[in-house]
């Protein structure tokens, strides 16, 4: 249907009561896997590369390949570029024709957050491509970005209203309870703190750390104003345990698609469950 920025994606999410699946994918086959599971399930969809997917699979390669599949399939697509800290390889990304790109300074001090967010939001601007910015630290590692988790980390609200205003971006990610990886308990989510940051501000929300929350954790933190959902360990490990799982059924098996289309097809169904969660299915707008 369409190759789409962030924006376009997420616009009536909020409105209309569902979230918008962002999926991390490492190479051809979770990506097609996470296209065909959102096609199925005729649900808007986000690919997200990290910025080690990025370096592994190439930036212009990555690029071309999901502007592909997006021209393939009739729901809209978004390419995201996840979590980056280098503006080297956020404009490479913003060049290559990515439609979204994700600037992580949450590290920094918030005038140096704001300062560096609004850099790549008018770099953005010149092919309009979509941005967001991190406000807080949501917990966890995420590849070289680790943060010790702890409700000091939470977004502080007040500081919402000038962070979104002088940087231009198009979503803004909310520390409230979530983390990178797998969890070793339930997580303790801040549902009130959502609710507030969305009623100081209309710019989509969004949630990251999204392995391992419960069902009902998902549909609370959407009703309260998420409209993005990011998941990428549970795909991760449904890529690597499948494949493990294929080559010790078929150790003989000589033809590496016999192999890698269990691969596919195992991310299509994390993919086509979390979109039935999130409510988006048939939300092709």
């Amino acid at each position: 249907m369409a190759y789409v920025t962030l924006k376009e994606i997420l616009r009536g999410a909020r409105e209309n009561g569902y979230g918008v699946g962002a999926f991390n994918f490492n190479s051809y086959e979770d990506a097609q896997g996470i296209i065909n599971g959102a096609a199925e399930k005729k649900a808007p969809v986000i690919l997200m590369a990290s910025a080690g997917a990025v370096k592994y699979i190439g930036v212009k390669q990555t690029a071309y390949m999901v502007k592909g599949m997006a021209e393939s399939v009739d729901i809209p697509v978004c390419l995201h570029l996840d979590h980056a800290t280098s503006m080297d390889l956020i404009k490479a990304c913003i060049d290559a024709g990515f439609t979204s790109v994700m600037i992580d300074a949450s590290k920094k001090a918030y005038e140096e957050n704001i300062r560096e967010s609004a850099l790549v939001a008018r770099y953005a601007g010149k092919t309009g491509c979509s941005v967001e910015a991190e406000l807080g630290r949501v917990g966890g590692k995420e590849e070289d970005v680790i943060v010790k988790e702890g409700k000091d980390t939470y977004t502080n609200p007040n500081d919402v209203p000038r962070f979104v205003k002088e940087t231009g971006i198009d979503a803004l990610a909310i520390a409230f309870g979530t983390a990178h990886g797998f969890y070793k308990k339930e997580p303790n989510l801040d549902f009130e703190l959502i609710k507030t940051v969305a009623g100081i501000t209309d710019i989509p929300l969004v949630m990251h750390g999204g392995t391992g929350v419960p069902p009902e954790g998902f549909k609370k933190a959407i009703a309260s104003g998420i409209s993005k959902v990011n998941v990428g360990t549970e795909l991760k490990a449904t890529y690597v345990n499948t494949l493990r799982d294929v080559v010790k059924k078929n150790p003989n098996e000589a033809d590496p698609r016999n192999y890698l289309k269990a691969v596919k097809e195992q991310c299509a169904e994390v993919v086509k469950g979390k979109i039935d969660i999130f409510g988006c299915a048939d939300k092709i707008v």
